[in-house]
Protein backbone atom coordinates (compact mmCIF):
# COMPACT_ATOMS: atom_id res chain seq x y z
CA UNK A 1 0.00 0.00 0.00
CA UNK A 2 1.00 3.75 -0.98
CA UNK A 3 1.32 6.54 1.39
CA UNK A 4 0.88 8.99 -1.38
CA UNK A 5 -2.54 11.18 -1.07
CA UNK A 6 -5.08 10.64 -3.81
CA UNK A 7 -6.00 13.35 -5.45
CA UNK A 8 -10.20 14.51 -5.96
CA UNK A 9 -10.90 17.95 -8.08
CA UNK A 10 -13.69 20.11 -7.68
CA UNK A 11 -15.99 20.84 -10.29
CA UNK A 12 -14.41 23.68 -11.46
CA UNK A 13 -10.66 22.23 -11.96
CA UNK A 14 -12.75 19.47 -13.57
CA UNK A 15 -13.92 21.66 -16.20
CA UNK A 16 -10.45 23.35 -16.63
CA UNK A 17 -8.73 20.20 -16.93
CA UNK A 18 -11.46 18.75 -19.78
CA UNK A 19 -10.69 21.94 -22.07
CA UNK A 20 -6.79 21.54 -21.31
CA UNK A 21 -4.54 20.38 -23.88
CA UNK A 22 -3.36 16.40 -23.89
CA UNK A 23 0.25 18.08 -23.20
CA UNK A 24 -1.39 19.65 -20.20
CA UNK A 25 -3.22 17.54 -18.69
CA UNK A 26 -0.32 15.07 -18.86
CA UNK A 27 1.75 17.83 -16.65
CA UNK A 28 -1.43 18.00 -13.88
CA UNK A 29 -1.43 14.72 -13.59
CA UNK A 30 2.27 14.40 -12.86
CA UNK A 31 2.03 17.53 -10.50
CA UNK A 32 -0.47 15.81 -8.50
CA UNK A 33 1.57 12.69 -8.07
CA UNK A 34 4.61 15.01 -6.98
CA UNK A 35 1.55 16.73 -4.76
CA UNK A 36 0.04 13.57 -3.51
CA UNK A 37 4.06 12.04 -2.25
CA UNK A 38 4.76 14.93 -0.47
CA UNK A 39 2.31 17.73 0.12
CA UNK A 40 3.77 20.00 1.64
CA UNK A 41 6.62 20.27 -0.63
CA UNK A 42 4.90 23.03 -2.34
CA UNK A 43 4.46 26.57 -0.50
CA UNK A 44 1.27 27.77 1.04
CA UNK A 45 -1.07 29.83 -1.39
CA UNK A 46 -1.04 32.32 0.82
CA UNK A 47 2.08 32.77 3.35
CA UNK A 48 0.57 35.41 5.27
CA UNK A 49 -2.51 33.17 6.83
CA UNK A 50 -0.95 30.96 9.31
CA UNK A 51 -4.22 28.80 9.73
CA UNK A 52 -4.24 27.95 5.77
CA UNK A 53 -1.12 25.84 5.85
CA UNK A 54 -3.06 22.78 4.40
CA UNK A 55 -3.66 25.41 1.34
CA UNK A 56 -0.81 24.87 -1.15
CA UNK A 57 0.12 25.96 -4.78
CA UNK A 58 1.91 23.52 -7.35
CA UNK A 59 3.04 25.60 -10.11
CA UNK A 60 5.53 24.12 -12.68
CA UNK A 61 5.79 25.61 -15.86
CA UNK A 62 2.42 27.33 -16.95
CA UNK A 63 -0.08 25.70 -14.74
CA UNK A 64 -0.69 26.02 -11.42
CA UNK A 65 -2.79 24.08 -9.49
CA UNK A 66 -4.34 25.32 -5.92
CA UNK A 67 -4.88 22.07 -3.38
CA UNK A 68 -6.27 21.46 0.00
CA UNK A 69 -4.67 18.88 2.14
CA UNK A 70 -7.33 16.77 3.45
CA UNK A 71 -5.41 15.01 6.52
CA UNK A 72 -8.41 12.83 7.93
CA UNK A 73 -9.11 11.09 4.45
CA UNK A 74 -5.38 11.51 3.50
CA UNK A 75 -6.75 13.08 0.24
CA UNK A 76 -5.96 16.29 -2.03
CA UNK A 77 -9.06 18.39 -2.91
CA UNK A 78 -8.07 20.44 -6.34
CA UNK A 79 -9.53 23.44 -5.98
CA UNK A 80 -8.47 25.04 -9.04
CA UNK A 81 -5.90 24.61 -12.29
CA UNK A 82 -4.45 27.66 -14.04
CA UNK A 83 -3.31 27.24 -17.60
CA UNK A 84 -1.23 30.17 -18.77
CA UNK A 85 -1.06 28.49 -21.84
CA UNK A 86 -3.41 28.41 -25.25
CA UNK A 87 -6.74 26.31 -24.54
CA UNK A 88 -7.45 25.10 -28.18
Amino acid sequence: MSDAFTARLSPKAQDVLTALPDHARQIVRDVLDIAGRDPWAFPPFDSRDPEGEDVRSASVGQLTAVYWINRPAGRLYVLDLIWLGQVP
